[in-house]
C-alpha cells in the first residue's frame, strides 16, 4: 500500500471509529458489535504503528471516550480513568512484553490476571466509609454522576467493612493507616457493572411477553440502565458489579494485594484472577479461562494482564491514553472487518446460486477465514455490498460465515456493483427464479457443479459418513474419472488410488476400508444421502420412522407420504417426483447391487414419549447425533430451541447460551449421567 492510501484509509479509519466510539460510549447505541470494532481500532494502530507520521491528537487511538451525556452532573476524576491496549495473540503478547522489558527487565516482572468482564465501567468514591459518589468512565478525565443507580446494586455497599486487624497485617499493611482511611477518609474503588447471561434472558422473555424490542445484549443493556434518569428502572434489571481496582493508597504494593484489600472491603471481586509469575503462567491462564469461558455466569472477552508490582507498574507510565503496565489479552472475536476482493457465484446441489464474498483473509474466533455466504440477490442488495468493501463478517460455531454490515464510509471510489448472472457460470444452462422465492436456480439437471455437490452431500457425516472422503479426495476421484455416481465410491479399489496424487498404499488402503465399513447404514442416512430436494436430516428420521423400510417409502403415493408428521405438500410431491425418475431408480438398484446394509429404524419406545429434550455442550459418552437418535427411538423429541414447552436440557462440557435461557424459563437441567439413567 502507497503512503497516500494508507493516508487515506486511516483518516477513514478515525472517522469511522469515532462514530462508532460515539454510538456506543454515549448514546449506547451501537451498530456494530465490540469484536468488530476492536478490529477496525486494530487495523488503525498497526497502520498508525507504520507510519508514525500520520498520528494526530484526534486520532481514536490518543483518546479514552466519548463525551458525557449533558442530562448527568459532571463529575471529574482525580486519577484518569485510562483504557487498555488489546492484544489478540500469544506473538502480539510477546510484543508488549519486549516493550515493558526495556524499562523493567523481565526477571523483575510478575503478573496478575483478572476476567475482562463485557460490562461498564464506573467509579466508586467513598468518603467516611460511606457511599458519596458513584461515576461512568466519561471522556477518561470527566465523567456523569450515576450515583442513585449505582445505589440499586446490591453488589455495591452502601457503606465499606472494616478490614479486621488480622487481615490487614496479614500481607503487610498497616491496621491503622488502613482503619483511618477508611472511617474517616475517602476511598476510592473502580470496578465493572453488568448484568449475567440469565438475567439479560429473562429481561428479554419479559420483553417479548410485552409485545417490546429485544435488547441486543447484556453490555448494553447493563450500561442503558446505569445511563437513564429513573433509578426505579436500574433497580429492576438485577445488574451486577465486581470490582477490580483499589485507586486510594492504602500502602498496598502489588494487585494482588488489591483483590484481597476489595474483598475485605465488602466487594465481590473476580474469584478466577490470581497472580502469574511468568509469561508461561499467563498463556496457561488464559487457555485455561477460554475453556471455561461459556460456562460463566456472565460474558467476557478476554483477560485484563497487570504487572502485579505497583512500584513497576507505576515506572511503566502512560503510552498515549492507555497504561503501559496492562493489556486486554483478547480472545478470539466472533466478528472482524475486512475488504471483499471479489463476489462469485457457487452452484449448490439442488441448482441454487449462491453469492459468496471472496475475502482478504481475516481470523475470526481462531479459524482463518476467506470467503463469506451473501445468501441471494436480494441480500446483496439489502447489504448494498460490493468488491473493494470493508465490510463486518460474522462466524458462529460451525455456521458457514457470512457478510453482516458494509462500512459505507469506507467503500474506495473503484468499488464494484455486482450483477447477478442470467446464466449458470458453471454450465451455461437457464437460470430461473420462481415466484415467491429469493433465489436463483439452474434448471439443468445434469450441470457439473450440481452433480459434484450431491456427491459431497453423500459421503456427508449426516449421509453415508464415510470417513476421510473430504470434498478435495472427492474432486480427485471426480476428475480423474473413478467416481460418476455415488455408486462408484463402492466400486473403489487400492490401485485405482495409487494412481492419484497424494494417495500412497496405506492411505489408499485406509480409505477403502472406510467405504466398507460405510456399506452398513440407517434408513434415516441412506434417504437424506439420496439429497432429495426438501428433504433434510429431521425429515429423513420421520420418513424412516414411519415406513420402516426402503420398499414402503419408494411406492408410497402423494397421500401416504402427506400422512407423515411434519412433511408438507411439498415435500411430499418432491419425493414422489424423485423416486419416479428412472435415473434415480437405476442408482438404487445399482446402489443395492454393491451390498449396501440398509438397516431399518429398531422399534420406538414410549419411555421419553411426549418429552422435549434440547442438548447444548459437548457429551463425554455419546455424539450429539447418537443422543438425538437415542431420544428419538424413546418417542422423544429434540429441538434446536429452548421454550417453555422444553422439558428438558441436557448440559454437557462447555454449554452455550441455551444453558442460560434454561435457567431464566426455569426449564430443568440434566447432566448427561441424569440423561443416560432416564434413557436405560
Amino acid at each position: 500500500m502507497e503512503k497516500r492510501e494508507v493516508k487515506e484509509r486511516i483518516a477513514k479509519l478515525k472517522t469511522e471509529i469515532n462514530h462508532h466510539r460515539y454510538l456506543y460510549h454515549v448514546l449506547d447505541k451501537p451498530e456494530i458489535s465490540d469484536s468488530a470494532w476492536d478490529s477496525l481500532k486494530h487495523e488503525l494502530a498497526e497502520l498508525e504503528g507504520k507510519f508514525s507520521e500520520f498520528i494526530t491528537p484526534d486520532s481514536p487511538t490518543q483518546r479514552v471516550g466519548g463525551q458525557p451525556l449533558p442530562s448527568f452532573n459532571k463529575v471529574g476524576h482525580k486519577v484518569p480513568m485510562l483504557s487498555l491496549e488489546d492484544v489478540f495473540n500469544a506473538e502480539e503478547f510477546e510484543d508488549w512484553l519486549a516493550r515493558i522489558s526495556k524499562i523493567a527487565p523481565q526477571n523483575k516482572l510478575s503478573f496478575f490476571g483478572e476476567l475482562k468482564i463485557d460490562g461498564f465501567a464506573v467509579s466508586l468514591v467513598y468518603q467516611k466509609g460511606v457511599l458519596s459518589t458513584g461515576s461512568t468512565r466519561g471522556d477518561g478525565r470527566v465523567g456523569e454522576d450515576v450515583t442513585e443507580n449505582l445505589k440499586t446494586i446490591e453488589a455495591i455497599p452502601l457503606s465499606l467493612r472494616q478490614p479486621q486487624t488480622s487481615e490487614i497485617k496479614s500481607i503487610g499493611l498497616d491496621p491503622a493507616k488502613v482503619g483511618k482511611i477508611v472511617d474517616l477518609g475517602e476511598l476510592e474503588v473502580r470496578g465493572e457493572v453488568f448484568m449475567t447471561k440469565a438475567a439479560f434472558e429473562k429481561i428479554n422473555q419479559e420483553q417479548k411477553r410485552m409485545g417490546l424490542a429485544e435488547y441486543a445484549n447484556p453490555r448494553n443493556t447493563a450500561a442503558g440502565s446505569i445511563r437513564q434518569l429513573d433509578p426505579a428502572v436500574a433497580a429492576k434489571r438485577n445488574l451486577s458489579f465486581l470490582a477490580y481496582d483499589l485507586v486510594t493508597d492504602l500502602g498496598q504494593t502489588d494487585h494482588a494485594q488489591e483483590h484481597l484489600v476489595l474483598g475485605w472491603l465488602g466487594f465481590k471481586t473476580d474469584k478466577y484472577a490470581q497472580e502469574l509469575k511468568d509469561k508461561k503462567s499467563v498463556s496457561d491462564f488464559w487457555d485455561k479461562i477460554k475453556e471455561k469461558r461459556n460456562k460463566l455466569a456472565w460474558e467476557i472477552d478476554g483477560l485484563v494482564i497487570s504487572v502485579n508490582k505497583n512500584k513497576i507498574y507505576t515506572q511503566l507510565g502512560v503510552a498515549g491514553k492507555a497504561p503501559r503496565g496492562a493489556v486486554a489479552f483478547k480472545f478470539p472475536g466472533q466478528e472482524s472487518t475486512t475488504c471483499v476482493k471479489d463476489i462469485i457465484i457457487q452452484v449448490g446441489r439442488t441448482g441454487v446460486l449462491t453469492p459468496v464474498a471472496a475475502l482478504e483473509p481475516v481470523d475470526i474466533g481462531g479459524a482463518t477465514v476467506t470467503r463469506a455466504t451473501l445468501h441471494n440477490e436480494d441480500e446483496i442488495k439489502r447489504l448494498d455490498v460490493r468488491a473493494g468493501d470493508t465490510v463486518i463478517v460474522q462466524r458462529a460455531g460451525d455456521v458457514i460465515p457470512d457478510v453482516v454490515k458494509v462500512l459505507i464510509n469506507l467503500r474506495p471510489k473503484n468499488s464494484r456493483l455486482f450483477v447477478f448472472p442470467k446464466n449458470c457460470p458453471v454450465c451455461g444452462g437457464e437460470v430461473k427464479r420462481s415466484a415467491g422465492e429469493a433465489a436463483y436456480k439452474c434448471i439443468n439437471k445434469k450441470c457439473p457443479a450440481r452433480h459434484r455437490e450431491g456427491l459431497y452431500h453423500f459421503v456427508s457425516k449426516k449421509g453415508f459418513n464415510i470417513v476421510g472422503l473430504g470434498s478435495e479426495i472427492v474432486d480427485k476421484l471426480v476428475d480423474n474419472g473413478l467416481v460418476k455416481n455415488p455408486a462408484d465410491f463402492f466400486k473403489l479399489e487400492p490401485k485405482n488410488l495409487l494412481e492419484l496424487e497424494g494417495f500412497a498404499e496405506i492411505s489408499a488402503n485406509k480409505l477403502v476400508e472406510s467405504v466398507k465399513k460405510s456399506k452398513k447404514v440407517s434408513l434415516a442416512r441412506f434417504i437424506y444421502a439420496l439429497g432429495i430436494i426438501h428433504i433434510g436430516e429431521e425429515t429423513a428420521n420421520l420418513l424412516a420412522m414411519y415406513f420402516g423400510n426402503l420398499k414402503g417409502l419408494m411406492s408410497a403415493g402423494e397421500d401416504e407420504l402427506q400422512k407423515v408428521p411434519g412433511i408438507g405438500d411439498k415435500a411430499a410431491q418432491s419425493i414422489k417426483i424423485w423416486f419416479e425418475n428412472k435415473d434415480n431408480k437405476r442408482l438404487i438398484a445399482e446402489l443395492l447391487s454393491c451390498q449396501i446394509i440398509i438397516q431399518s429404524p429398531p422399534k420406538i419406545s414410549k419411555k421419553l414419549a411426549g418429552k422435549t429434550f434440547v442438548l447444548t455442550g459437548t457429551l463425554e459418552s455419546l455424539s450429539r447425533d447418537d443422543a438425538k437418535e437415542k431420544i428419538r427411538l424413546m418417542g422423544g423429541d429434540v429441538s434446536s430451541s429452548v421454550s417453555k414447552e422444553t422439558d428438558y436440557v441436557v448440559a454437557g462440557e462447555n454449554p452455550g447460551s441455551k444453558l442460560g435461557k434454561a435457567q431464566s424459563l426455569g426449564v430443568k437441567i440434566i447432566s448427561e449421567k441424569e440423561f443416560l439413567r432416564m434413557a436405560e
